[in-house]
């Protein structure tokens, strides 16, 4: 009756045998004797991804060869195949399954999609037909998995989660191996020489970043005026903006002059004072979305870093399953709560926060429900609390961000009052002052708001009180543009597909959206996308690239630039782990798409234009650089100023040390290779709008100023 447990990777099978006697071999560990295992048990594990799907030679020989005459490549039958480097650890796998005396195979993969198709795909390839149990557990504490291997699930409870991941991988493979070939064809066509990545997920992401720069590209800035005044009311000041029809902004500085001038040192009335009470629930436990978007404006944490981060604790049963998409525990969760926070109460971190006003959870069905949580619960801290001073600097945070959040949960509302005051200027012009009070601090002693308090606190004020206007001045701004997205808004964009939603009260909308990705790929598609130089990321703000810019235009209104068509997909890929769709329907589907695509794209490339700056700032893949591309002449010797991925510079450097650099960008703008020849020739640059400084766009051109030998902004006013 020996079995055998197969995990993930290894150190969560190490973490498995570790609550029992244990013996270490190579690649495997033996359990040995006890009251879960009477007969004892082997531990083995997968490094990841041990098996991948098979390259298109593998099929047909004539698809090694790059060429739209092959496309579409449709594998009749999907074939996957041992990872080359993981080639030993599949052997010893194999070896142990073949042990005459196995009676049972333990699938212990992550509890998800991946971790299904990790070790199913090694169990077909090795051709076991062992009996399979599942090991489902949302935590690495001793007692989860004590537990865990006390109520193992049936093979057939998780297969639909099989068939998902399955399916959603041959998807993949099919849109990137034909999409990707077929636009890199058809761009080097165009003199685009590189590799064109296109995928199922990461196209339309990027398509919503592409978007965005096209927004603020033809974004016109049109100047405005607001007049402000200084009010001193019976010895109590405070200030306001004109406003009339409940605009603030004046189209011309003629019209603002004049109200000012009326209202300089003229009487005011306090005509109507209006204070609203808003209530503030404390915010929904974590899911990975909501923990990366946190984690991302406050401390700037990547994506991928917080998940990174998040494994390790997880790995070491510190917190819950890091890759949940449930913010909701279930009720046997919630009992163990008061443990966990007995045990928090003593850092001296959260001493203050106790006694908490709220003893218990257990009724509250904003965090307690057993129909919410999907395959997991919500990210928690487990009654397996670390010593602060073992974790590192990163590990601190995020666990702090989730101690904080479970605390919070047990407090009650925070209560803001919010106050408008309308004060009339000599009985005609109308001013309005906002300002808000916090009445009841609430849950906001756990989470303090890090959000910039743009409304000050407003006196006291009664309707009818009067006095006169100290100053008044007007003050002159421009529309601005749309700004770039962040990393973590770039996550929260993709959880929503696309749909721009302001409200911080998102849970509502997000639970009936379907996204782009599952919780855990969004930060390694955000990854992807950078590696393969679609897009920059510069303090936290994303910047699509010209070959990002590229793409997008060559695809144009295909499906695959469709966010809401690729939200139906994740929809569909979800029906088939519920058990409510048919995986080779949607595979046809999917081939059916991607044939019609070939032949659209093939006929709309004879039309494909693309904007002089983006052929300009393209630059070729590493692979494909057959030349040097030369831009003009230096300016501190007889070098070439030649294209050096990330920066220009002199040709000379690695002989003379030549110092000559200018940077792809200036001020968050992308300098081509147009505006460089231009300064290479001419000493100076055309007009540049987008120059950017302090969150206020500019425009200027460049100059290169000799003397100091370096460049400089020159204004159309010098």
């Amino acid at each position: 009756m020996t079995k055998l447990i197969i995990a993930e990777k290894p150190d969560q099978g190490s973490t498995l045998a570790s609550v029992f006697k244990i013996k270490k071999h190579q690649g495997y560990i033996e359990i040995l004797p006890n009251d879960v295992f009477p007969k004892g048990a082997y531990v083995t594990w997968a490094v990841g991804h041990l098996c991948q799907l098979s390259a298109p030679e593998k099929y047909q020989s004539a698809w090694k060869k790059w060429s739209l005459s092959t496309l579409p490549i449709i594998p009749e039958q999907f074939q996957y195949e041992v990872t080359k480097d993981k080639a030993k650890q599949f052997q010893i796998i194999k070896s142990l399954l073949s042990n005459p005396s196995l009676t049972e195979v333990i699938h212990a993969g992550d509890a998800g999609r991946e971790g299904e198709l990790i070790i199913r795909n090694i169990l077909r390839l090795t051709k076991s037909k062992l009996p399979m149990k599942r090991l489902w557990i949302s935590s690495l504490t001793p007692k989860a998995i004590k537990d865990g291997f006390l109520s193992l699930l049936d093979e057939t409870d998780t297969r639909n989660l099989y068939y998902e991941a399955y399916t959603r991988a041959c998807a993949d493979w099919l849109v990137g191996m034909n999409a990707s070939r077929l636009y890199s064809l058809l761009l080097q066509q165009q003199g685009f020489s590189d590799v064109f990545s296109v995928g199922r997920v990461q196209t339309p992401t990027l398509a919503l970043i592409v978007k965005r720069e096209k927004e603020i590209e033809n974004f016109v800035s049109e100047p405005f005026w607001e007049v402000q005044a200084k009010f001193n009311i019976n010895g109590k000041t405070y200030s306001g903006k004109w406003i009339k029809e409940g605009e603030t902004r004046i189209k011309t500085i003629d019209l603002a002059e004049k109200i000012s001038a009326f209202c300089q040192g003229k009487q005011a009335e306090v005509h109507k004072v209006q204070a609203e009470k808003k209530e503030f629930l404390p915010p929904l436990l974590y899911n990975l979305s909501s923990l990366q978007a946190d984690a991302n404006s406050r401390f700037k944490f990547p994506p991928k870093k917080t998940l990174d981060v998040l494994q390790k604790l997880y790995q070491r049963g510190i917190v819950s399953y890091p890759r949940s998409d449930s913010r909701h525990v279930t009720k046997g969760e919630a009992e163990l709560f008061p443990d966990i926070l007995k045990k928090l109460e003593n850092f001296s971190d959260y001493h203050e926060m106790f006694p908490l006003p709220v003893t218990s959870l257990i009724d509250n069905k904003r965090y307690v429900n057993d129909k919410k949580v999907t395959d997991h619960y919500a990210i928690i801290p487990t009654e397996q609390v670390p010593r602060m001073d073992k974790l590192t600097p990163d590990e601190k945070i995020l666990y702090d961000l989730i101690v904080r959040s479970l605390i919070a949960a047990h407090y009650d509302k925070a209560v803001t009052e919010y106050t408008t005051v309308k004060t009339i200027v000599d009985g005609r012009a109308e001013f309005q002052s906002k300002g808000k009070v916090q009445l009841e601090e609430g849950w906001r002693k756990v989470i303090p708001s890090f959000e910039k308090d743009n409304e000050p606190e407003l006196p006291p004020l009664q309707q009818g009180e009067q006095g006169a206007v100290k100053k008044v001045e007007v003050k002159e701004s421009k529309t601005q543009p749309p700004k770039r997205y962040t990393e973590g808004q770039l996550i929260t964009l993709m959880k929503t597909a696309g749909k721009h939603i302001e409200d911080k009260e998102l849970e509502k909308i997000l639970m009936k959206t379907e996204g782009l990705g599952t919780e855990a790929t969004r930060a390694g598609i955000i990854t992807m996308l950078k590696d393969r130089n679609y897009i920059d990321i510069n303090k936290n703000v994303v910047y699509a690239t010209p070959k990002a810019n590229i793409l997008i235009e060559a695809i144009g209104s295909e499906i695959l630039a469709s966010p809401e068509m690729t939200a139906k997909w994740e929809q569909r890929l979800k029906d088939i782990s519920n058990g409510e769709a048919s995986p080779r329907q949607f595979m046809d589907q999917t081939s059916k798409m991607v044939k019609h695509l070939i032949d659209a794209t093939v006929e709309h490339a004879k039309g494909w234009e693309f904007k002089e700056e983006d052929r300009d700032g393209f630059t070729p893949g590493k692979s494909t650089q057959k030349r040097t591309v030369t831009i003009g002449k230096c300016k501190l010797c007889d070098g070439k100023v030649i294209d050096k991925g990330k920066f220009y510079g002199c040709s000379n450097y690695s002989k003379q040390k030549c110092p000559f650099t200018i940077s792809k960008k200036i001020m968050g703008k992308a300098i081509t290779q147009k505006l460089l020849k231009q300064l290479l020739n001419d000493g100076v640059t055309e007009l540049v709008d987008g120059f950017k400084s302090k969150d206020k766009l500019f425009t200027a051109k460049l100059q290169w100023e000799p003397t100091e030998q370096r460049v400089k902004f020159l204004f159309s006013n010098q």
